[in-house]
C-alpha cells in the first residue's frame, strides 16, 4: 500500500462540555464554545501526542497521537486520520508538529530499532534517529520519504541513542529568520546526556550538522539528573528561546542569529524533580513528568515558562515570567486555583500564547474534583494581563481512571485568534475494544496497562457573546 495515500475511517465523537462537580472547588465554569472530539481511530490506542494550527489559515488543524496523523479543516470540530508512511520496519515515537510560515506542515519524530539497557539507554542501543517528515496539504498527505536529522545504523562502534526530538518553526512577521525550521532533542550517551539542535533555512528539505547547545552535560539514564524536556519559541525579532530540565532547574539557551549559535546555556531557576514515579508517582498513572515549556508574548515581550512539580506536597502547575528577555525570572506562581495542600494532583501541562493578542493558556490533568485523587479531568487556565493571574475553566467533558495507564510523557497546546486547541490522551472507556496486534514480547506484562486514546479540545475566545 502506498501510505502516501492512505487514509483510515474517522471517529468523530463530537461533545458538549459537561462539568463534573464533587466539591466546591470543583465547579469549574465550562471553557467558552468547547468541544471534545475522539481523534483515535476505531480499535487504535495513542499517547503522547501534539497539534498545530496553520497560521495562515487557522481553521486548518493537524493532531498527531500514536503511528496517524489527523487532519482538520474546519477549526478542529472534525478530524480525518491518515497515516503517514513511516519507511519499511520504522515507528514514529515522540510526535511533535508545526507549521511554516508557508502552510507546509512537518511532523518530527524519533525511530528506534533497539533501546540499550532499561533506563540506561546509551548502553548498547541498536540503529535510531530523529527523522521530519512534510505535508504541504495540511496533514491530508504527507511526502514518502522522511528527511533524516540524524541517524546511527546500529553498528558503528558508538552508537547513541537519539530521544525526545521537538520541532517549532520561525513564523514571525518581522523575523530575519522567518521560514527557519529548529530541532532539538536528547542524545543518550556512555556517560551523560546533551542536549543536540539542527536547523533548517530550505524547508526542511536539507539540516544542519546536529549541534551541541548544552553547556553542562546531564545524567546519563532517564531519569532525574538528566537533560530532558526540550522544547523552543521564536520572538518576533527572530530570537530563539530554547529551555529544558538540567537536574533540579530550568536552563535557559538562547541564539540571536537564527540558530547558527548559541550563547552558553544557564539555569533559570530551580525547580522539583521532574520526573514522578515511584514513591512519588500519581496514582493510576505508570509516569508522569513535569517538563517546561516555553513561550513569548510579542506585544509585551514577555517570556513565559511553565512546569509542574510537588513543592507542595501533592502536584501544581507553576508559571513564571521575564520581562528582560530571560534575564530575570519571577517566583514561581501556581496556575492551577484550588487551594494549596488540597491533595489533588495537576500534572502534565502545556502551554501556548497567543500570537495575535498575547493570551496565556495552560492545559494540565486535574483531580480537584476526586477527594480520593484518581478521576481525572483536563482543565484550561487563561491569563489576559500577562500570567500575572489565571481564570481556570472545565474543559474535557467526562473524568477517567486508569490502572498503569501511559498518558504519554507529554500533551500539547496551542492558539490562534482567541481560539484554543488542546489535545491529549486519556484512559478509553471500559467498554473500548483494542484492535489486536501481534505481540512484540515474549515476555507478558507484569502490570495490565488500561488502554488509551487521543481527544482533542477546542475553545472559543474570540467569539462574541
Amino acid at each position: 500500500m502506498n501510505a502516501h495515500r492512505a487514509r483510515v475511517p474517522m471517529v468523530v465523537a463530537l461533545t458538549t462540555i459537561t462539568v463534573i462537580t464533587v466539591s466546591v472547588q470543583s465547579r469549574l465554569q465550562p471553557a467558552p464554545g468547547a468541544h471534545v472530539v475522539t481523534i483515535t481511530p476505531p480499535g487504535q490506542t495513542g499517547s503522547e501526542p501534539a497539534i498545530a494550527v496553520n497560521p495562515n489559515s487557522p481553521n486548518q488543524v493537524v493532531g498527531v497521537g500514536g503511528g496517524w496523523t489527523a487532519h482538520s479543516t474546519d477549526g478542529g470540530r472534525t478530524f480525518t486520520a491518515v497515516q503517514p508512511h513511516l519507511g519499511s520496519n520504522r515507528s514514529g515515537g515522540d510526535p511533535s508538529l508545526a507549521f511554516d510560515d508557508k502552510g507546509n506542515v512537518f511532523l518530527s519524530f524519533l525511530w528506534i530499532q533497539r533501546n540499550g539497557l532499561p533506563s540506561y539507554w546509551g548502553h548498547g542501543p541498536g540503529a535510531n534517529g530523529i527523522f521530519v517528515r512534510r505535508s504541504a496539504d495540511g496533514g491530508k498527505t504527507w511526502d514518502r520519504d522522511a528527511v533524516a536529522l540524524i541517524e546511527w545504523k546500529g553498528d558503528e562502534p558508538d552508537v547513541k541513542l537519539e530521544d525526545m526530538p521537538r520541532i517549532w518553526a520561525d513564523t514571525q512577521p518581522t523575523s530575519p529568520h522567518r521560514g527557519n525550521l529548529y530541532n532539538a532533542w536528547i542524545e543518550w550517551q556512555i556517560e551523560q546526556s546533551i542536549v543536540l539542535f539542527s536547523r533548517s533555512t530550505d524547508a526542511g528539505r536539507t539540516w544542519s550538522k546536529p549541534m551541541r547547545i548544552s553547556t553542562r552535560a546531564g545524567w546519563p539514564r532517564d531519569d532525574n539528573g538528566a537533560v530532558v524536556g526540550i522544547i523552543g519559541t521564536v520572538a518576533p525579532d527572530g530570537t530563539q528561546y530554547v529551555v529544558w530540565n538540567e537536574g533540579l532547574n530550568v536552563t535557559l539557551a538562547i541564539s540571536r542569529d537564527g540558530g547558527k549559535t548559541f550563547e552558553p546555556s544557564r539555569p533559570i531557576f530551580d525547580v522539583g524533580p521532574p520526573y514522578f514515579g515511584g514513591a512519588g508517582g500519581i496514582p493510576g498513572v505508570s509516569r508522569a513528568m513535569g517538563f517546561p515549556q516555553i513561550g513569548v508574548d510579542g506585544q509585551r515581550g514577555t517570556l513565559y515558562v511553565t512546569w509542574s512539580d510537588f513543592r507542595n506536597g501533592d502536584v501544581d502547575v507553576f508559571i513564571s515570567r521575564s520581562a528582560d528577555r530571560g534575564q530575570t525570572w519571577t517566583p514561581p506562581m501556581r496556575v492551577n486555583d484550588d487551594p494549596v495542600h488540597s491533595g489533588a494532583d495537576q500534572f502534565l501541562q502545556w502551554m501556548a500564547v497567543d500570537p495575535t493578542d498575547g493570551a496565556v493558556y495552560v492545559q494540565f490533568y486535574d483531580r480537584r474534583g476526586d477527594p480520593a485523587n484518581r478521576k481525572t479531568l483536563v482543565t484550561l487556565a487563561r491569563s489576559t494581563d500577562g500570567g500575572k493571574t489565571f481564570t481556570n475553566y472545565a474543559w474535557s467533558d467526562r473524568p477517567f481512571t486508569g490502572e498503569n495507564a501511559f498518558l504519554g510523557d507529554y500533551e500539547w497546546l496551542t492558539a490562534y485568534g482567541g481560539r484554543v486547541y488542546g489535545i491529549w490522551a486519556e484512559a478509553a472507556p471500559d467498554d473500548y475494544q483494542v484492535m489486536p496486534r501481534p505481540s512484540t514480547s515474549s515476555t507478558p506484562s507484569a502490570r495490565p496497562r488500561t488502554p488509551t486514546i487521543i481527544r482533542v479540545g477546542t475553545a472559543d475566545f474570540g467569539a462574541k457573546r
